[in-house]
């Protein structure tokens, strides 16, 4: 299995203020990370400078793509995305201007060569109403008019018609009706375990989302505390307790 990305000694955060320190991981193609930890831990801040919305104080972040291996860490964000970075933030920062489908249409790319050879059909507008029902039912609705839920779900969208290499999902479930909660983890295992999409998902429902996952790592007040299989975090609760201080 080809390596995709990999993280070697980041240190990083907002200005002066580093948040990340030393940080190394990697991610081969096709897998899902579950990234983990407390509140306050680094967990977006780590999303954030994968995509390129912080400042990078040490260490290198590289891609592999169709055989090239891109300096990432040296691009600036929309770059990032062009090279097949695709994001959901935490805010969604969906156009709430526009239509569901102009948001979709305005961003639309065409699948790219590394993903030509996989049995699964590039996202399109189309395909995306058929993950989503709900958005199909609201495509002439303007951002404005849709619930959080229904957001979500747009954000997610509109990432996947980039046609990424790597999807960073940034608490996807955060604030959503649990019936959400269950569309919305149905819709990314699909694009995950049935259609190989990488991804590195942050979500504070830890049991659910290592369901889904190849590994998992766990951030602890910016370092890494915790690099391993997925799998092996879920069947130890204990050590889950440890990490995250949270109720079996």
């Amino acid at each position: 299995m080809a390596n995709l990305l990999t993280v070697q000694d980041l240190s990083a955060g907002y200005g002066e203020a580093v948040v990340l320190h030393d940080v190394s991981l990697s991610l081969d193609e096709g897998q899902t990370l579950a990234l983990l930890g407390r509140n306050g831990t680094g967990k977006t801040t780590f999303i954030n400078t994968l995509a390129g919305a912080t400042r990078q104080h040490a260490g290198s972040i590289t891609l592999g793509v169709g055989g090239a291996v891109l300096a990432l860490h040296k691009l600036p964000s929309h770059e990032r995305a062009a090279a097949g970075i695709g994001w959901v933030p935490q805010e969604r920062n969906i156009f709430k201007s526009l239509t569901v489908h102009e948001n979709l249409t305005a961003v639309a790319r065409p699948a790219r060569a590394a993903r030509a050879g996989r049995a699964a059909s590039p996202w399109t507008p189309e395909r995306v109403y058929e993950l989503f029902p709900r958005l199909a039912e609201r495509k002439t609705n303007l951002g404005t008019q849709l619930s959080g839920g229904e957001q979500q779900m747009l954000a997610l969208g509109r990432a996947l018609v980039l046609n990424p290499t790597l999807l960073l999902l940034d608490e996807p479930c955060e604030g959503l009706a649990p019936i959400i909660v269950q569309e919305l983890l149905r819709a990314i295992r699909r694009i995950t375990r049935e259609e190989g999409l990488s991804a590195i998902i942050v979500e504070q429902h830890p049991q659910a989302i290592l369901a889904i996952s190849d590994t998992a790592a766990v951030l602890d007040r910016g370092t890494l505390v915790y690099s391993g299989t997925a799998s092996s975090l879920q069947e130890q609760p204990e050590l889950l307790d440890k990490l995250l201080g949270v109720a079996r």
